[in-house]
């Protein structure tokens, strides 16, 4: 793995090589797993059972759609723990909000994003919360003013976000009371999607 290969450059007197792209994509996975696995400690859920025609719909999505919502929830989860600090978009230094999802967009896919939340509501297509899929905008009301805060859906109820001065980006579950109570709308960035 990645991380093997940088200890081992260190160990030998060199300096770690940079990661690349597929590394942090490792990275990302890694992150995702310990995730997945924080949520075992509790009894698993039984899925819902899937209707013919949804496996149809999956069957026939756009390859290149699906990487792109995927690429964008690697470079997210590949932030989580990064520190909040108001105005940042800078990994090295933390995100606010916007300063997370506007990097993470242009780290994943090159898009450049509107620096507010607001701004940002403004851009691709409306969502209905029931549609939501993977690299979907999600948008709350915290502080008394529509779209005021921003994350991105990754799947399964969950999005990731910089919540506030004091913490570190993190994922949470939409059906959160707080979360869902301030859920504002969301937006599809990537078309298709």
């Amino acid at each position: 793995m990645v991380a093997d290969a940088g200890r081992a450059a260190v160990l030998a007197g060199g300096t770690a090589p940079r990661p690349s792209r597929r590394g942090i994509l490792e990275l990302g996975l890694a992150g995702a797993a310990a995730l997945v696995l924080q949520g075992c400690a509790s009894k698993p859920k039984r899925p819902a059972p899937v209707a013919e025609d949804q496996w149809e719909e999956a069957e026939n999505l756009d390859p290149a759609i699906v990487d792109a919502g995927a690429e964008v929830v690697m470079q997210a989860l590949a932030n989580v723990g990064k520190p909040y600090r108001w105005g940042g978009s800078d990994p090295a230094e933390g995100f606010d909000c916007s300063g997370l999802v506007a990097h993470v967009y242009d780290d994943a896919l090159g898009m450049k994003l509107p620096r507010t939340s607001r701004a940002m509501s403004q851009r691709g297509s409306r969502v209905a919360r029931s549609e939501l899929a993977a690299g979907d905008l999600v948008f709350f009301n915290t502080s008394r003013r529509a779209f005021s805060h921003v994350g991105i859906y990754i799947g399964q109820g969950r999005f990731v976000h910089a919540p506030s001065s004091g913490s570190m980006v993190r994922v949470e579950r939409l059906s959160n009371r707080y979360w869902s109570s301030r859920f504002n709308g969301a937006r599809r960035l990537v078309a298709g999607n």
